[in-house]
Parts: C-alpha cells; structure tokens; sequence
C-alpha cells in the first residue's frame, strides 16, 4: 500500500519535519536487519482518535528488544506518549502508526557492542491493508513453498525486521501466481500465518488458531478476537493444525494491526465452505469493529483516546 508522508515524526525525543527522519547508510540495522518494530492503529471514534490497545504494542516492543539484547533509551511510558504526540501533531484522526528502535551508524560487525540505539514513532493516514472490498468479499490466499523459521533459528516472537525477510519471500511469491496473501508452514509442516497477519479457521462451530510454538508472531489482535470469541460464546483452540484443514474449513480469516479482521474467500483456488466471509467472521469483525463506532462497550479499555 502506498505511503503518505505526514509533516512530522518522532524521532529520537522529538518531533522533527518528515524529511529531516534520517537513517545513515552505514547504520548497522540496514546491513544486519537489527531493527525491532511495531504497528499499531489508531481510530476515529465519536470522542476522537483512539489509540487501539498501545500498552500491549508497547510492552512487545520492549519485549522484542529484550530478545535481541538492544537497549532502549526511552521507557514505556515515553514511548506511549511519543505515540500521543505524533498523532496530535499531525492532525490525524485515525493513522497507522509505526514506531520503530534500530541499531545506528556505529560498528560494522554482527556484534554490536557500542552501536547506538535510535527511536522513532510515524504516524500515517491507511486503509485497508488487504483491499478496499476485503471485508465483504474476502481474499484468494495459497500455501506458501517457503517454510516459517524454526523455533532454534529466528525468535518469532519478537517483532523484528530481519524476519519479515521470510515475509516479503511468502508474499511476493504469492503476489507473482495471482494470490493475494501467502500462508506459510511451520517448520513441521504444519499451518503457521500469513506474511503479516496470525490465522484462524473455523469448522462445525468451534475457532482454531495456530500456537504460539509454529513460529507465529503473539499478535495483539490476534487476542483481541480469541478475547472478543470467547466473550461471544464460542469455543477457542490453540491448537496445531494440519495444512489440509485449510481445504475443508467453514471459514477463514486472518488478523492484525494492518489486516484487522479479514476473511478468506480461497485457498489454493478452493473456495471456503461459507464462499467468502462468513457468519462467525463477520459476527467477530462487527463486534471489532463496534469498539470504534461506540456500539460495542469497551468493557477492557482498549481505546486509548489521543488528547
């Protein structure tokens, strides 16, 4: 999805002009992938702009640099706040926002003893990730032919840039035979997620959604619809899952920040039971959705209104 440039982000402490957020070419995250990030949504509700469940994104992202050993130099609450301030800044209703720690222009090495740590937040206007007609009609999706990293390879659940390399192979892979979104296999062959989104399928009434222990990443919307499920009155797994389940669900649908709740109309050219979205799905993603419109109580304060 093309970008839009905002006037300002935040960048190391404070806001500057989006053009003078700079990386150097050496920095060591641009040869070595060392960056950790998060994506987060912002809504327009009747009270003004919401951010969606920040403290959760905030805590994996200093979850994530725990894992790759990268410290922070700003708190959480910093962090959070960072968030407020961009999206006040730039006038935003509703935004998608990006923010991002790396390691700089420092040591050119994989151990990155003295390398800095630099902090930015962006804020953009997004839509929807999938496709405008998504949420009514679904996406074709096939099995990718490139595997998720093995749980003694890459941390999965840390959100990190160099794994999206694994990402931009299953979606670029599945954009080059006619699909929208790839689903790939964890390293035992068994179902995992899309390139940027968790997965759920549904058969005879009941939720399955793969483990956190197929290399899929603990995602925030992801247990917002395990959560929002549940409330519902349905019956939720987490729970391996065969690639051959795919082929006789009742219905599909991917998560995440970007994805929301989107349906799947296909897999590999077989149409879904439900022939695109879904009762289950579109119950869940109305309820989802009714947090920002108000017909839905935020009973968990997931709103986190911009001042």
């Amino acid at each position: 999805m093309p970008m839009n440039a905002t006037k300002f982000i935040w960048f190391n402490g404070e806001l500057v002009e989006w053009e003078r957020a700079t990386v150097h070419v050496m920095a060591h995250a641009l040869h070595y992938g060392s960056s950790i990030f998060e994506g987060i949504r912002a809504y327009a509700t009747p009270r003004g702009p919401a951010i969606f469940r920040l403290q959760p994104h905030i805590e994996r992202m200093v979850d994530s640099a725990r894992i790759y050993r990268m410290p922070l130099p700003y708190t959480p609450e910093q962090l959070a706040m960072a968030c407020h301030e961009v999206v006040r800044a730039n006038e935003l209703t509703s935004a998608y926002l990006r923010p991002i720690a790396y390691r700089a222009f420092g040591e050119i090495s994989p151990a990155p003893k003295n390398t800095p740590v630099e902090v930015a937040v962006a804020a953009i206007p997004w839509g929807k990730f999938l496709g405008d007609d998504v949420m009514e009609r679904g996406v074709d999706v096939c099995v990718s032919s490139w595997t998720r990293p093995a749980p003694n390879t890459l941390p999965t659940m840390a959100k990190a840039g160099g794994n999206y390399l694994s990402s931009q192979l299953i979606v670029m892979e599945a954009q080059l035979n006619g699909y929208v979104e790839g689903i790939a296999l964890d390293s035992s062959g068994n179902l995992s997620e899309g390139s940027g989104e968790n997965l759920f399928l549904i058969r005879n009434g009941i939720i399955l959604t793969p483990p956190l222990t197929a290399s899929v990443l603990p995602g925030i919307t992801r247990d917002t619809v395990i959560t929002i499920a549940r409330q519902l009155g349905y019956e939720v797994r987490e729970q391996t899952i065969p690639r051959e389940a795919l082929y006789v669900a009742d219905e599909l649908f991917f998560t995440g920040t970007a994805a929301e709740v989107s349906p799947i109309r296909s897999v590999d050219g077989i149409v879904v039971k439900a022939g695109g979205r879904g009762p289950i799905t579109a119950e869940i993603a109305n309820h989802f959705f009714g947090l920002f419109t108000g017909e839905t109580e935020d009973q968990h304060g997931w709103l986190d209104y911009v001042q």
